[in-house]
């Protein structure tokens, strides 16, 4: 069964080296761009449900290596591109991570995370 996605919002919305966060079915949703190439992971910790994107004053976290992001209250670090759990607190599983592509200057996203 081919993979139902979701209009989320223009290209141009996101330019380079940023990102913005969409409330998408229930869930948060931070799509990146990086290098022309968007990523889409849900903007809440797995370790304590905090918001990945951004400190407590609402000021932008800044990627590491330019794919990596790391939870503002604890640490744990998670790969955007693909949403692995890559270091941090015991316990802390994957961020769920989802299908993004671009149809007419349109990003989309998968409505199920491909990680899950």
């Amino acid at each position: 069964m081919p993979e139902e996605y979701i209009e989320v919002c223009p290209t141009e919305e996101i330019p380079d080296g940023e990102r913005a966060v969409f409330g998408i079915l229930n869930r948060w949703v931070a799509i990146f761009n990086v290098g022309g190439q968007y990523y889409a992971i849900e903007d809440m910790c797995t370790h304590d449900g905090n918001i990945l994107t951004e400190d407590r004053d609402g000021n932008p976290i800044p990627l590491q290596d330019e794919t990596v992001i790391q939870c503002p209250r604890h640490g744990a670090c998670f790969d955007i591109t693909t949403g692995k759990f890559l270091s941090g607190p015991a316990g802390t599983v994957d961020v769920p991570f989802f299908g993004v592509r671009v149809q007419d200057n349109m990003i989309e996203v998968t409505l199920k995370p491909l990680n899950k």
